[in-house]
């Protein structure tokens, strides 16, 4: 069940979309969504809220886009 989606936010009152893929791991499962050329990695925690893991020391992320990214992710998961 590792099919790629495109993920479709508003950010900045901007509509984006990002392609990503769902990967299964084990009982749980991550979403890994790539931007520009380096790809977050968001997972559930136990109350299925989601989390980005460390993006490469060298990238410095967008924070705010990542909340948005991770906000679309739980509101997809309560559907």
């Amino acid at each position: 069940m590792n099919e790629p989606f495109t993920l479709e936010i508003t950010y900045q009152n901007k509509p984006l979309e990002f392609p990503a893929a769902f990967q299964r791991l084990g009982y749980t499962y991550r979403i890994v969504v790539p931007i520009n050329d380096v790809s977050y990695v968001f997972e559930p925690d136990k109350e299925v809220q989601y989390r980005v893991l460390a993006a490469p020391a060298d990238v410095q992320p967008d924070v705010g886009l990542l909340w948005a990214i991770a906000e679309k992710l739980q509101r997809l998961g309560n559907l």
